[in-house]
């Protein structure tokens, strides 16, 4: 039996698609917070509201801003398969990069989490999701890094995608926020909840492109035994 090669639109293998600016889009107002706190710090105006634990201390921030977007940025673009088939060695460089990117975000924002006064508003319970998720963030990239170490290619895939969603988790705080504060009004217990469903919500999505292109990829080799 005869397996004919599948056929790739044109446009898939010229561009990186639509997945790393979707990426983008999620990641642009934190994004441009941090771009404002990093201009106050360098001693320009104050264009957000002030933030004495930032102000007393902000090596970490500014490791944490500059780190937390360009890991943002750059790995977006890992996201895109016709990226990866075309240049495959950028991806490999790419990733090296991010691995360093990715540590750098996720122990500033543990060193933060531990060592900064509590922020206003907030409370016990998202102290412990920022220590929880920073360290799933951490741990995430290590435990992907050691598989590509190992040449497991799946393993690797499904624990960066869980570092980058957890790494996003600011971008989709933005509106589990608003709508918690909107439905429940404000109080420290919906500030907390609502920090912490960010994160999850982004695991879960995480959770579901795995398993979906885990199920694919057998499909795939079941459907290239058949043919061959």
């Amino acid at each position: 039996m005869t397996a004919h090669p599948a056929t790739h639109p044109t446009r898939s293998i010229r561009s990186p698609g639509w997945v790393p600016f979707a990426l983008f889009t999620l990641v642009l107002v934190p994004a441009l917070s941090g771009s404002m706190r990093l201009v106050e710090l360098a001693g320009g105006p104050h264009l957000l509201s002030a933030n004495p634990r930032i102000t007393a201390s902000p090596a970490p921030v500014v490791v944490h801003i500059v780190c937390a977007v360009s890991y943002a940025v750059l790995g977006a673009f890992q996201f895109s398969a016709a990226l990866r088939r075309r240049r495959p060695g950028w991806h490999r460089v790419a990733g090296r990069v991010l691995v360093l990117l990715g540590l750098a975000v996720a122990f500033s924002a543990l060193w933060m989490t531990q060592f900064y006064p509590r922020q206003t508003g907030t409370g016990e319970l998202a102290y412990l999701f920022r220590l929880a998720f920073g360290s799933g963030m951490g741990a995430s990239i290590i435990l992907g890094f050691t598989a590509i170490r190992g040449g497991d290619v799946p393993q690797h895939r499904a624990w960066m995608t869980r570092a980058y969603a957890l790494a996003l988790g600011a971008g989709t705080q933005v509106f589990t926020l608003g709508i918690g504060k909107a439905v429940f009004g404000t109080s420290e217990l919906t500030t907390d909840l609502s920090l912490g469903a960010g994160w999850a919500f982004n695991l879960a999505i995480a959770e579901y492109i795995i398993r979906r292109r885990t199920s694919s990829d057998r499909t795939s080799m079941a459907t290239a035994r058949v043919g061959s």
